[in-house]
């Protein structure tokens, strides 16, 4: 039954795409950018409560932050899509015990955020906004909150930030809409219009936004961990990502699936800070 709604949103797409293609491109990016959920549950509420919520504003948005004190380096932590700040709640809980501070976002138009639509661009802008208020030394992002991080460092600079981890990151953005448009089922016509209004509302075509490319040019040192068996970004993108930013170290598991919650990856990140 999903299936079957999500091929007749695209063919409803494509028959407006047919008579205004501008029109059609501009509803398709509106569903690929508009994230169906992102709100933390009660017990997700409960657990971020417990840190000093700090809000902060991006390009006419508010953002939720959670800060929790300590002695040590601060850590940023950047979630993905469809998500929200409490999906970090097991590598906080083992980042306080070893009393390092942690700051944790909601994304715009996810958890406590503001907003209703979403790009890996508004995200790198609202994590410099992040990096000016809280001076974090490391960076971690989960998804497109690993490209926002390549991003953020490629548009405005590294700042306080000395070491950026990501796990199951995209590797370009071509490679996410050309995913999204076979998914919709969009046709040639519509997916052409989409390249042209991306080119039109953000300077570039989709082959640009490549955070494996930018990460050439970025000299801060960087962690890739990437499960074999991702059903959601590539293996191969963790691969562009270890040949193309040369100042970072991939770590390959298997049977972790996208989510990456696992022991062994805390373990590996938290080696990567001490190191």
């Amino acid at each position: 039954m999903k299936n079957l709604l999500v091929k007749l949103i695209g063919f409803y797409v494509n028959s407006i795409s047919l008579l205004a293609s501008e029109k059609g491109a501009k509803l398709a990016l509106r569903i690929f950018a508009t994230p169906r959920k992102g709100e933390p549950n009660d017990r997700q509420k409960q657990f971020l409560s417990a840190a000093e919520q700090i809000p902060i504003y991006c390009q006419d948005r508010t953002l939720m932050t959670y800060h929790w004190p300590g002695e040590k380096e601060k850590i940023l932590l950047a979630h993905g899509w469809e998500s929200n700040a409490a999906r970090w709640r097991p590598f906080i809980e083992i980042l306080l015990d070893m009393k390092y501070e942690v700051i944790a976002i909601d994304a715009p138009a996810h958890g406590q955020s503001d907003g209703r639509t979403f790009n890996a661009i508004l995200y790198a802008a609202c994590l410099e906004e992040a990096v000016k208020s809280f001076s974090p030394e490391v960076l971690v992002g989960h998804s497109v909150g690993g490209m926002a991080s390549i991003f953020l460092i490629h548009n405005h600079g590294k700042q306080s930030i000395k070491k950026i981890a990501m796990l199951g990151a995209p590797a370009h953005f071509a490679g996410v809409l050309d995913r999204y448009i076979s998914l919709m089922g969009y046709n040639g016509r519509t997916a052409t219009a989409i390249e042209n209004l991306i080119q039109k509302e953000f300077g570039h075509e989709p082959a640009y936004f490549s955070a494996a490319e930018f990460s050439k040019t970025i000299d801060v040192k960087g962690l890739v961990i990437h499960d074999k068996n991702d059903r959601i970004i590539p293996y191969e993108d963790a691969l562009l990502f270890e040949s193309h930013y040369q100042s970072s170290r991939l770590i390959t598991t298997e049977g972790l699936g996208h989510g990456l919650k696992d022991q062994r990856v805390y373990d590996e990140i938290l080696e990567f800070i001490q190191t």
